[in-house]
């Protein structure tokens, strides 16, 4: 099939483009590296650099496109409360000018990476796909309103759609020649930030509160490997049914705390990590954990790289390579 990975040049995106190009599908990639790198993308991928609102100039009905998937957009909770406008612009505005030029030009089938952030606090765990929307950052509403967005498409155009949803992505793809990792600018994750203070960038990484309800008192949090994630947006590709739109939840199933991620930190590099333990941060669940028996059960997908040692170890050997 001939795809638009909008997003292309991030994280996700990036990982999710080379494993297209590796099952022999064409790619073209639509980011404006406003927070992508353009190193990060497949040289054998067509990279056209714009904002996703100029979708409809790449996505035209004599393209050719068989599918999209969509990466594009903001992804930090914290800012999006601070920000909110460039949020509903990013995550909303864009995507739904995306989603006119995908109904324009005829394109049959599109896979969006949403977000878990759209459950909020939950009420059980682990989370399923049918759990209150209860969403607590301005981010989470803005993938909340464009997968609502989705489902009236789907009916309405029989667009053939899937939405993943999940929480923290870790770990890095590592092939001869070829790596990618996270190199987020400022950095906000409790991984990558963890190594920073291992390599001796940071002086102390600060554990936003130690009295939680969980086993030692600090947050769990679902992780899932970049690997196993953009696996399951190539099995959502060819799963999707016209007129429908299908909505799966991801993680590695288990969670681990926050004390949990730096003990293996520690273990992963040989290096010290000090540690504050700092006020509880507003709006923080105790634990946050998938279900993904859906998406196990209707995709086929099961996660290889469950562990934490093998999402910090590869994200270890990235960061020493191409960020330290």
């Amino acid at each position: 099939m001939k795809l638009l990975v909008t997003g292309g040049a991030g994280y996700v995106g990036s990982v999710v483009s080379r494993l297209l190009l590796d099952a022999g599908h064409e790619v073209v990639v639509l980011d404006d590296l406003r927070t992508g790198h353009e190193v990060a993308i497949a040289p054998e991928a067509t990279f056209v650099r714009a904002p996703i609102h100029d979708a409809a100039q790449v996505l035209t009905p004599e393209a050719g496109f068989d599918g999209v998937l969509h990466f594009a957009g903001l992804i930090a909770a914290g800012e999006s409360m601070a920000k909110p406008e460039l949020y509903w612009d990013a995550n909303v505005v864009g995507s739904l000018a995306l989603l006119d030029a995908v109904r324009a030009a005829g394109v049959r089938r599109f896979v969006f990476s949403s977000t878990a952030a759209v459950y909020g606090n939950p009420t059980e765990l682990p989370i399923p796909e049918s759990a209150v929307k209860h969403p607590t950052s301005t981010y989470g509403a803005t993938k909340l309103a464009f997968d609502l967005a989705l489902t009236s498409e789907a009916f309405a155009h029989e667009l053939a759609a899937v939405s993943l949803r999940y929480f923290n992505v870790a770990g890095a793809y590592l092939r001869p020649g070829i790596a990618i990792g996270e190199r987020h600018d400022p950095e906000t994750h409790l991984i990558p930030i963890a190594l920073q203070v291992a390599a001796g960038k940071r002086d102390k990484l600060q554990l936003f509160g130690d009295d939680y309800p969980t086993e030692d008192g600090t947050c769990v949090r679902d992780y899932i490997h970049v690997e196993d994630l953009a696996r399951a947006h190539l099995l959502a590709l060819e799963k999707a049914t016209p007129g429908e739109h299908k909505i799966y939840n991801l993680g590695s199933g288990a969670g681990f705390s926050n004390r949990r991620v730096v003990e293996v930190v520690r273990e992963v590099t040989g290096h010290p990590l000090p540690v504050e333990t700092a006020p509880r941060r507003s709006g923080d669940p105790a634990a946050l954990v998938a279900s993904s028996e859906l998406a196990r059960r209707e995709l086929g997908w099961t996660p290889v790289k469950t562990t934490l040692h093998d999402m910090v170890s590869d994200a270890w050997a990235f960061y020493r390579e191409h960020v330290a």
